[in-house]
């Protein structure tokens, strides 16, 4: 009946009731038309409602009118959160979209609840709880107060695997980001609940399998089990991992007439016969897309054909290359970044605005970004652009927090206790410049450091960078050395990436280093003007250490390292290989000539049941040049870092006529290592606890320097070797390791010691 009489009115007849501060004109704007019938009032109602405006809406007639009576909303004076200690008020009030100066309306509070419930959830609480209270102020305001009962954490208390037969449940934890709870928990936060982050971690198992030839693996169920009473997670992944394939037949295949197929099997990174690897296969993707770019084709796509045998477990891969349809590159937009540079984005990708579109590029610009560590998410997304051939790419990255400050501690049989504090920036000014401030104090050395890395010199991939440094050694018996040493000086560096796992670095080092003796009565010795024949007896150390005394000398050198890494982690690596030559050549100025050659090779091997074989070769050699010295201090100290079983300095030629029977080092010298390193059984795995056990062999031998009188040098090349057994630990307060060693074979003029111990953050 209301809407019939409504139907002859016009929107200049209807009453407004109950508006304060809401013109009554703009509600009957609401209901719009010369004539109003019952869809325009329905609408009209619906639109005031979806203002968020009002509490209630509601339409009568009166006296042949049309009467609107609204109730409005309060306004929110302030919004603001009591009992949150773990997040804060900016973060939760980014989140609500109930806002000061807006108005309150119910709807949107109980989903500001919901909000505020999901922060929470993500950072591992469940059993919080959010109570909106509103407090009447005058002028129908209201203060808006969200109490909050945090709770406890709710832990993930286990994560269990079934159905994993090839890879042990330590391994495959190894590979998630999701962590059990221990007594560590108080300083991370990854052993908390968070369904986005199990379901990375579902797909980082997938990739970790794809990557040993399980082309078959799958997930059937990840589920997480929550003990309301406990408060705690309990995950179960169930998986079925297939059979291991083998690459069968690798074949190129080329659909456009000017490039030849065989021509391109050079950039191939699968062999058949390897184990299958879908890593290779994307990275083989990405090679031949820009050799074959190279070649003029920008608009080519490789895409692979595999086929999967079953019953010889092999797959075949054909990379069938074809021309792609002409899209460009209109935009490249970087949203989301508050800190970061737009062009330390950009540099990333090897395309720009203009170029052809390659979807393989733009995967690996995306990785790239990933790898940087500046953006806690990173997302590439197209969009049409102008024209049917252009294409918009829209970056959306997070900046997260990439400053490093650390305080450590440590002792080491080498150094003694010893502290260091720094701190650490990765992203300095958002141009993605690496600084580090660093300084050390211990009993027996104190040192300083200061490091600037730009990664892309002068627009170029070319890292460049300068290292200035000041450290002092004292003299100890567990070095085997009654001199002190003092170096200062800096390098400036540039590294090159040759190929993904070749890389150069070249450098150029300036430095000073002064020897002095630590005896008193030597240093008055020499401060009186004595004959330095006479203050040879004066004091313990050789008289090889005597001769340079007191005499700063400068070293100029330049040298080059050249670095092979196929290692799948540079921190706790389990497989590949890496492999560095370097040289140095000192006499480019300054006061000493030498050339310095070493060579350092590790293999890694995953033997099974998260079970890691490492085989190790290394060695090297210096000899001065022209017309000057070679002097002592140039030559090789070696000791643990050769043969374990031996002290700092313990290998090698020694005056034994000295007091402290001093080392003086070798010019040439070789170490082979054999290691296997184990989990220790019922630790968990991201307490980060090895055992290792190790059988080391090696030589230095060849002193070049003078031999003065009284000095009695014994230098032999016999083989140092050792066995022995080690505990790991990656701890929060740094990598620490204790060793356990027994010499089987050593020179009798060798110093040797059973126990090493390296903490902290210095070895």
């Amino acid at each position: 009946m209301l809407a019939t009489q409504a139907s002859a009115q016009s929107a200049s007849s209807i009453i407004v009731q109950g508006n304060r501060r809401v013109d009554a004109d703009t509600i009957r704007g609401y209901f719009r038309g010369d004539r109003l019938d019952a869809v325009t009032i329905d609408e009209g109602v619906k639109g005031l409602f979806a203002t968020g405006l009002f509490e209630d809406v509601r339409v009568s007639q009166q006296g042949g009118r049309l009467v609107v009576t609204v109730v409005e909303n309060l306004v929110i004076n302030r919004v603001a959160f009591e009992g949150n200690k773990k997040i804060k008020d900016d973060v939760l009030a980014g989140e609500v979209q109930s806002k000061s100066r807006g108005p309150l309306s119910r709807a949107v509070v109980q989903s500001d609840v919901q909000r505020i419930l999901e922060v929470y959830r993500r950072s591992g609480r469940y059993d919080v709880r959010v109570e909106p209270k509103t407090i009447d102020l005058p002028n129908g305001r209201v203060d808006l107060v969200f109490e909050v009962t945090e709770g406890t954490k709710t832990a993930v208390r286990r994560i269990e695997f079934v159905g994993n037969k090839a890879f042990g449940s330590w391994k495959l934890k190894d590979v998630m980001n999701t962590t059990e709870s221990n007594w560590l928990s108080w300083i991370k936060n990854s052993d908390v609940y968070d369904p986005d982050r199990l379901n990375a971690d579902q797909e980082l198992l997938r990739r970790f399998y794809l990557q040993h030839g399980y082309a078959d693996f799958r997930i059937i169920s990840a589920v997480a089990d929550l003990d309301r009473q406990k408060n705690e997670f309990n995950i179960t992944i169930t998986l079925d991992e297939g059979s291991q394939y083998k690459f069968g037949t690798i074949d190129v295949q080329s659909n456009i007439r000017d490039v030849d197929s065989e021509s391109l099997r050079k950039v191939l990174r699968t062999r058949q016969g390897d184990t299958y690897n879908a890593d290779l296969v994307e990275k083989t993707i990405e090679d031949l897309t820009i050799e074959v770019s190279k070649k003029g084709y920008a608009f080519a796509q490789v895409r692979p054909r595999g086929d999967r045998d079953a019953a010889t477990q092999q797959i075949s891969v054909a990379y069938v290359i074809e021309e792609g349809p002409r899209v460009y590159i209109e935009r490249i937009n970087v949203r989301g970044n508050t800190r970061t540079r737009d062009y330390v984005v950009r540099r990333e990708f090897d395309i720009f605005e203009g170029d052809a579109y390659n979807r393989v590029m733009v995967d690996r610009a995306e990785r790239r970004l990933k790898n940087l560590g500046y953006f806690k998410t990173v997302k590439i997304t197209n969009e049409p652009g102008s024209a049917p051939d252009r294409v918009i790419l829209n970056v959306d990255v997070e900046d997260q927090p990439t400053g490093e400050f650390s305080v450590a501690g440590g002792y080491s049989t080498a150094e003694g206790f010893i502290g260091e504090v720094s701190v650490a920036e990765r992203n300095f000014l958002g141009r993605g410049y690496y600084v580090r401030l660093a300084g050390s104090y211990g009993e027996y050395s104190k040192s300083a450091e200061f490091n600037f890395t730009d990664p892309f010199f002068m627009g170029y991939r070319v890292a460049a960078g300068f290292d200035l440094f000041y450290k002092q050694t004292e003299p100890s018996s567990s070095t085997s050395a009654s001199y002190s040493n003092n170096m200062v000086g800096g390098t400036i560096r540039f590294g090159l990436p040759l190929q993904d796992n070749l890389s150069l670095l070249l450098r150029y080092s300036l430095y000073q280093q002064e020897i002095e003796i630590g005896n008193e009565a030597y240093r008055d010795c020499k401060a009186d003007g004595s004959n330095f024949p006479e203050c040879q007896d004066n004091g313990e150390a050789s008289q090889a250490f005597k001769q340079i005394a007191g005499d700063p000398q400068i070293v100029s050198l330049v040298g080059y390292t050249l670095a092979y890494n196929t290692l799948d982690s540079n921190k706790q690596p389990t497989k590949g290989l890496y492999a560095e030559l370097k040289q140095d050549f000192a006499g480019v100025g300054g006061d000493v000539n030498f050339i310095r050659t070493t060579g350092d090779v590790r293999w890694y091997h995953d033997l099974g049941s998260d079970i890691v074989g490492l085989l190790r070769a290394q060695g090297g050699y210096v000899t001065g040049w022209g017309d000057q010295e070679f002097r002592i201090m140039d030559g090789f100290f070696m000791g643990p870092n050769l043969v374990r079983g031996f002290k700092s300095a313990g290998i090698g030629p020694r005056d034994m006529g000295s007091n402290n029977q001093d080392a003086l080092g070798g010019s040439m010298y070789w170490g082979t290592t054999a290691e296997v390193q184990f989990p220790v059984p019922w630790m968990p795995k991201d307490f980060g606890l090895k055992g290792a056990l190790f059988a080391d062999a090696g030589s230095l031998w060849d002193y070049q320097g003078e031999i003065y009188s009284g000095m009695e040098v014994y230098d032999t090349n016999v083989i140092r070797s050792s066995v022995g057994a080690g505990v790991i630990w990656s701890s929060p307060f740094g990598p620490i390791r204790i060793d356990y060693a027994v010499a089987l074979s050593k020179a009798d003029y060798d110093k040797t010691q059973a126990f090493r111990f390296s903490g902290g953050t210095r070895f």
